[in-house]
């Protein structure tokens, strides 16, 4: 099951605003015109002088702050964060990129410098994740997604460059709402791109949601997991299955929380947070653990 929750969960609007105004100035808040989509395996030594990926421990304490960044609450040792945050020092960093779909403050971007890279229906009109007013990208042909390999890689850099440690890559199922015009393969295909891309720069990448690719993705380089209510809706077996237990695992209900505790609590990192993830101190903060 694809549970797709409300777009204010993507991103805080402080932080959007930030990325906005990253397009004016730079063109796609820190999106590049490099299409450079070749990369070395995972062993190699990234760009910026990188050492070799290094994986997340499973089970470890976890905060999931892609609203929102504040210090790791205690006993805390990964955290992810939107790329346009800075890392937390002192604990394993997960940086977050949307790398099927455009944020809806860089659609304008993405028309002016490669409007041939967003998906389009017959009538030429974009294809839109309504849930989140986001417009997909092409990755229907091979050549395409060199180009945006090229692309996204660059903001893979950007996050090893900052000190990140891994990637939270988003909407690999973006196949599914795509009016049949992307295939699931075309999906693994880009991904694959994409692993390769930041395990050489010395990052590794976690899979997020799409848990009936789970199996697919560890084959195709992803590391680890970030699952969205896997205990709510009984999928955090197919992710420990795939990742050996490395799974990120971020509810938002009471219930869905317990479930994930009784079954994987001693197993997988497991957090409860508000739906809006936004910062400690901020009305409707709320975070739990097991």
């Amino acid at each position: 099951m694809v549970h797709r929750l409300p777009r204010a969960l993507r991103r805080a609007p402080a932080v959007a605003a930030v990325c906005g105004a990253l397009v004016i100035a730079v063109g796609g808040c820190t999106a590049s015109d490099g299409e450079d989509g070749a990369a070395p395996d995972r062993s190699t030594a990234g760009p910026g002088g990188q050492g070799k990926v290094v994986l997340p421990e499973p089970g470890i304490g976890f905060d999931y702050q892609i609203g929102g960044a504040y210090p790791p609450p205690r006993g805390v040792e990964a955290v992810s964060r939107d790329r346009t945050a800075k890392p937390a020092p002192g604990v394993y960093n997960i940086c977050y990129v949307n790398t099927f779909q455009a944020q809806p403050d860089a659609e304008e971007w993405w028309q002016a410098h490669h409007p041939d890279l967003l998906l389009r229906d017959d009538d030429g009109s974009l294809v839109v994740d309504e849930d989140w007013d986001e417009a997909l990208l092409d990755i229907s042909t091979a050549a395409k997604r060199e180009r945006l390999a090229g692309i996204v890689g660059k903001w893979l850099d950007g996050c090893a460059a900052a000190g990140y440690q891994a990637i939270e890559a988003d909407n690999l199922d973006s196949n599914e709402r795509s009016d049949g015009l992307l295939t699931a393969d075309d999906n693994v295909a880009f991904g694959k791109l994409l692993a390769a891309r930041a395990h050489a720069a010395g990052l590794a990448i976690g899979q997020k949601n799409a848990a009936s690719l789970a199996r697919q993705g560890r084959d195709l380089g992803f590391d680890f997991a970030v699952a969205e209510e896997c205990g709510q809706y009984d999928e955090c077996d197919a992710y420990a299955d795939a990742y050996d237990d490395r799974v990120f695992v971020i509810e938002y209900r009471a219930d869905g929380l317990a479930a994930a505790c009784k079954g994987w609590g001693e197993e997988l990192s497991v957090v409860l947070r508000d739906l809006d993830v936004v910062s400690e101190g901020e009305a409707g903060y709320r975070r739990r653990t097991c």
